[in-house]
């Protein structure tokens, strides 16, 4: 009993497959280096001063 040759169809799906499982694997790698948020603390969050300073309108009394 020998096995069918494959046909095209098939080499085409592996050839998918494996194209899609490459990216996967680039795409986890990049995801545990770390270096996607390297810029992330550049630019300074608060800059008018914390919200607690915030004005109070209050109605004028006379």
């Amino acid at each position: 009993m020998t096995e069918p040759a494959p046909s095209p169809a098939s080499d085409e799906e592996d050839d998918v497959k494996r194209k899609f499982r490459e990216a996967l694997e680039r795409k986890q790698s990049q995801a545990r280096s770390g270096d996607a948020h390297e810029n992330a603390g550049g630019k300074n969050q608060h800059a008018h001063g914390p919200a607690a300073n915030k004005r109070t309108f209050r109605r004028k009394s006379g």
